[in-house]
């Protein structure tokens, strides 16, 4: 435990570098690119002494190397600043915190769908191995992993939405349910929690289809995963010793073997989920969903500093905390693992 603990603290240590690198690039990037934020965040014609009284209050007529030092200052205080457009004056930390539940919701039921699908498709080419299934399910694995996410968001909202009408298209609940009471921002978990039960089927509508295209997407890797660990599980030793001892096929493998081939599958399943909180940017869009990506998106077309910089540190943050928690998870169940 001393040397996980020794390996946590400096994976903790690394990390600070690397947000301050990414803080830096960001904050460099939106400097040289072209157009004015504040002309962006006003109405056009306003008179050119109040786009610089502005420019003033918010500090952007400062030397760069100030602005930059600045930014730091406020960073180390946990203050990400506030917006610029299209809302002047907001709180950049209130805006994220009120975005990322819908971005954790997305992302949890994504993976769900990833964990199932992947994983039992893997498992199931696996045990049927050079079958018509095991050619036809990773065949499944490639073409889904290539097809452009939003293009497969787009003909889920297309054939399920739009010729068959079984989903809503866009949003997080329609405009006529009443919204749970908010205790997690999960609306899912919201109205399951006070009894909502019109809310929750609503939810639940509108959220199959961002997380069936999010998870399938992810499934044709975790298919592969799978089936390659399991088909290495399956010559071992202790699984030829079950089978002697008589005992059945189909637990042997989805009850042994499985659930030693988990071990990577877990660790992939960690960073993929890691990824999905800072990645799912298309799919937020593509959807209407309300979520720190479609966030970010936005902010960046109006070139809103603070948010664009406070959205990537928070998506930072949560990539590192991630990564480390599956590091910790993983020497907690496979105990051979050493640091």
């Amino acid at each position: 435990m001393r040397s996980l603990g020794r390996y946590l603290l400096v994976r903790t240590l690394l990390t600070i570098p690397m947000i301050f690198v990414l803080v830096t690039l960001v904050f460099i990037i939106l400097r040289v690119m072209p157009g004015d934020p504040v002309k962006s965040s006003i109405r056009p014609g306003a008179p050119q002494e109040y786009i610089d009284e502005i420019r003033h209050t918010l500090g952007l007529d400062k030397p760069l190397y100030v602005q930059y030092g600045d930014y730091l200052w406020d960073l180390l205080h946990f203050d990400l600043g506030t917006t610029l457009s299209p809302v002047r004056g907001q709180s950049v930390s209130k805006q994220i915190w009120e975005h990322f539940p819908a971005t954790l919701e997305l992302a949890l039921a994504g993976m769900f769908v990833t964990a199932v699908v992947g994983v039992g498709m893997g498992a199931y080419a696996a045990h049927h191995r050079r079958s018509v299934a095991d050619y036809s399910l990773r065949l499944y694995a490639i073409v889904i992993y290539a097809i452009p996410v939003f293009w497969l968001g787009l003909m889920f909202q297309l054939i399920f939405g739009v010729w068959l009408g079984w989903f809503p298209i866009a949003g997080r609940i329609s405009s006529l349910a009443v919204a749970p009471r908010h205790i997690t921002g999960l609306y899912t978990v919201d109205s399951l929690l006070t009894g909502n039960w019109p809310a929750f089927k609503d939810s639940i509508m509108h959220l199959a289809l961002p997380a069936l295209t999010l998870g399938l997407y992810l499934s044709g890797v975790f298919v592969r995963l799978t089936r390659s660990n399991m088909l290495q599980i399956l010559k071992m030793d202790f699984v030829t010793a079950a089978r002697a001892r008589g005992i059945r096929e189909r637990t042997v493998v989805y009850h042994h073997a499985l659930k030693n081939a988990l071990i990577p599958i877990i660790t992939m399943m960690g960073l993929q989920f890691a990824l999905l909180l800072a990645g799912a940017v298309l799919t937020e869009s593509t959807f209407s969903w309300p979520g720190l990506g479609r966030f970010l998106v936005e902010r960046i077309t109006y070139r809103d500093f603070p948010s664009i910089q406070g959205a990537v540190v928070v998506f930072a943050l949560l990539v590192a905390s991630v990564s480390l928690l599956v590091d910790v998870l993983y020497a907690w169940i496979d105990p051979r693992i050493r640091y």
